[in-house]
């Protein structure tokens, strides 16, 4: 049997075989030990019903909870995993709804502001024949914006076992200087940092904006994950596949872990001790909107239970082909959170291709 049945087969006992990461996340009292804390923006993605067309072409649109922060912070609940978030609604009926959503997802939303005067950001998200997506943003400005440090709810970020953040709150103040102080915060109590870069150019004043900004964190973070057109964008056009470009201008000496994500062909990884590739699951792909939230929502689910993950090259493939599967269940319905899977899904998924590779 191949390397890549084995490991499957390996990773759906261990699937079945895991206990409950909400259970064990609320050990000592009930204070939550594997709390994954997300900081950011959260909006409603307006999505086509039919794909393979432009905005001006949609006959309508369906709303769906989004904002790639609360999108991981959703996608590790559903896996039965501890989070929480951290950002700005509008004071209207969309920030309501979507403060009500997280409740419902069992998301620890007592992060979350309200503004009386901003709105709450929309993106309209333009799906392509092939499911791959393009945006348009109202956010002029956003709530998610006007996010001051002052707002910040320290306690949570105390808390967090993994802070995990993107770059589209470092775009202006004066939620920019509300993210760094956010980062120092956790840092400051032992979380480990997770950067999503999540690069949406037309948010930012100018490409160099964008890549300024995107690097001025970099080297803060002990957990990258970026995908090959942010590595594209990054390096001036480099070679995306290439090792000794991923290694020489992004990994930085502090990063615990690079993941580089490639769709459906899996990712790969890049550590100070060992580097490698881990396999994808290809499934029909309707909407690729929140797949890479729900790939990181489900390896910050693993890397919060338990951190040493990192150091062992076996159970981070295992974690990561895991990541892999979460990705691809999420690819199949329409929508950001409402299509995050939950872990009887993702073992369900698992499952099937353990049969297809018998």
């Amino acid at each position: 049997m191949s390397e890549h049945c084995s490991d499957v087969k390996q990773i759906s006992i261990l699937l079945a075989e895991a206990k409950d990461p909400a259970a064990a996340s609320n050990q000592n009292g009930g204070e939550p030990k594997s709390l994954v804390v997300c900081f950011g923006e959260m909006l409603i993605d307006f999505v086509p019903t039919v794909s393979g067309v432009s905005l001006a072409e949609a006959p309508a649109f369906k709303k769906a909870p989004g904002g790639a922060p609360a999108n991981v912070a959703v996608g590790v609940s559903r896996l039965g995993g501890s989070s929480a978030f951290i950002g700005k609604l509008g004071d209207d009926e969309f920030g309501r709804m979507l403060n009500d959503i997280l409740k419902q997802n069992n998301v620890d939303n007592s992060g979350i502001r309200f503004d009386p005067d901003a709105r709450t950001a929309l993106a309209f998200v333009t799906l392509r024949a092939d499911g791959e997506r393009e945006f348009m943003f109202y956010r002029h400005p956003s709530a998610d914006m006007l996010l001051t440090e002052s707002e910040l709810k320290t306690d949570i970020l105390n808390q967090a076992k993994v802070f995990h953040y993107g770059s589209i709150s470092l775009i202006s103040e004066p939620c920019r200087s509300a993210h760094v102080a956010a980062m120092r915060i956790a840092k400051s109590s032992g979380a480990i940092l997770s950067y999503d870069p999540n690069l949406r150019l037309a948010l930012w004043p100018s490409a160099e904006a964008a890549k300024e900004g995107m690097m001025s964190i970099w080297n803060e973070a002990d957990i990258i994950k970026i995908n090959e057109d942010e590595i594209v964008f990054l390096t001036g056009g480099d070679d995306p596949n290439d090792d000794n470009v991923v290694l020489k201008k992004l990994f930085h000496p502090n990063l615990k872990l690079l993941v580089v994500t490639e769709g459906s062909a899996g990712c790969r990884y890049y550590t100070k001790e060992f580097k490698g590739r881990v396999s994808g699951i290809k499934v029909k792909a309707v909407d690729t909107t929140g797949a890479g939230d729900a790939f990181v929502g489900g390896f910050l689910s693993s890397l919060a239970s338990d951190p040493s993950i990192l150091k062992d090259e076996k159970r981070l493939k295992e974690a990561l082909y895991f990541a892999n599967a979460c990705g691809a269940v999420t690819v199949t319905e329409k929508g950001a959170i409402p299509a995050l899977p939950s872990k009887e899904a993702v073992a369900q998924l698992m499952k099937q291709v353990v049969v297809a590779s018998s």
